[in-house]
Order: C-alpha cells, then structure tokens, then sequence
C-alpha cells in the first residue's frame, strides 16, 4: 500500500471548494445589486434634469 488517504487535507480541500463558491455567489449578487442600483439612478437622473429645468 502506497499511502493511507489524508483525510484532513480532503477535508479541507471540500472545505475551500465551498468558501469559494460561497463567495463567488455572494461577488454575483453584489453584481447584481449594484447593476439595479445604477440602472434605477440612470431611470430617475431624467426625470430629476426635467424638473430643474422647469
């Protein structure tokens, strides 16, 4: 037998794997928040310059 298996290290290798998908998920949905964010300030910036011009 070559070796036993390194349970520790699988373990914490499952263990990166899911931190970063967490945080790949959590970087999407800040993404996305911030790209509604900009596209409802974008929507209402005209109808703000309409108002200042009356």
């Amino acid at each position: 037998m070559a070796f036993p298996p390194n349970y520790n290290q699988e373990r914490k290798s499952r263990e990166a794997a899911k931190r970063r998908k967490a945080f790949e998920k959590q970087q999407k949905r800040e993404e996305a928040s911030a790209q509604r964010k900009h596209e409802q300030q974008v929507a209402s910036a005209p109808a703000a310059d309409a108002e200042k011009e009356i």
